[in-house]
């Protein structure tokens, strides 16, 4: 049985379990050939302090091939294969996940080595706007987590939060230029002042609690300072000036959006298709800290 999120003590909560559906149906108005797809829905076994327990991808037809690989971010990616696709196609993963409160999201040495947390993707290249923002704020606050902290504020205080103004390649300068957008434009703009600082940042596509559709927000990679090589990452969330919280779910990490995309491919035919997709998460148990 779901808990009400609003029930929940969560500054007490010590471990929280979750139950995620999600589906991605796509209809052809003829029949396409040669579908070749890729999914990023299922998150790692392990990130931070979250836990995959189980799941399941299923699609309502025969005939068709599913592959899994992780990508170079350690993402989960399905690669799915259809010859023939007549009317529709339908995508259905189911997903239960646990987090733990007070365990940092811990990157291994060697973090560095690919250069995406610092170079400019993209969808976050930063204009001479975002260049001066970048200026201002990295004089006003000290490198690190506080510097993160009054970009994630200067990005919320921004932006508008507005539905159909953007889309999945508006570019960072120009949802700003816009001043509205959704999530995954205030986590661009986020990314391209991190990285203009100085910040090793990435995108996080997955889930908040008590939200219809997919999330996005930002982590912060920096040095734990204890020798090791390894780094802290923290979560800043723009879109509502927050550092995140076990409401969040994590599916996958990259650059910018273009990494992470839940559902993307190719076929051959030259009609258009339509997707309809539907989601439920459910907070299924809650245990609390002495």
């Amino acid at each position: 049985m779901a808990i009400e999120r609003t029930s929940v003590d969560w500054a007490s909560a010590k471990r929280v379990s979750y139950l995620l559906r999600q589906s991605f149906r796509y209809e052809y108005p003829s029949p396409i050939r040669d579908l070749n797809h890729r999914l990023v829905v299922i998150p790692p076994e392990r990130f931070g302090d979250q836990r995959r327990l189980r799941h399941q991808l299923s699609v309502d037809r025969d005939g068709v091939r599913f592959e899994d690989r992780q990508d170079r971010f350690g993402n989960m990616i399905v690669d799915v294969f259809a010859p023939l696709v007549s009317e529709t196609i339908e995508f259905v993963a189911e997903v239960s996940v646990e987090r733990y409160a007070a365990e940092p999201n811990r990157l291994a040495d060697g973090w560095l080595t690919e250069g995406y947390l610092l170079e400019a993707s993209p969808l976050t290249a930063a204009d001479e706007r975002i260049k001066r923002a970048a200026q201002e704020l990295g004089d006003s606050a000290e490198w690190g987590l506080p510097l993160a902290d009054t970009i994630n504020d200067w990005v919320y205080q921004s932006l508008t939060y507005q539905h159909g103004v953007t889309g999945v390649r508006t570019t960072a300068a120009q949802a700003l230029e816009i001043g509205s957008g959704v999530c995954q434009d205030y986590a661009h703009v986020m990314l391209a002042l991190c990285r203009a600082c100085g910040l090793p940042s990435r995108y996080v596509s997955g889930h908040l609690l008590g939200q219809g559709g997919t999330h996005a927000w930002v982590e912060v990679a920096l040095p734990t300072k204890d020798g090791t090589g390894d780094a802290i990452a923290s979560t800043f969330d723009p879109t509502h000036a927050s550092r995140g919280g076990l409401g969040y779910l994590t599916i996958a990490v990259g650059g910018d959006y273009s990494d992470v995309a839940p559902t993307s491919g190719t076929y051959t035919s030259s009609v258009r298709g339509r997707l309809v997709t539907n989601k439920q998460v459910a907070l299924v148990d809650v245990e609390y800290g002495d």
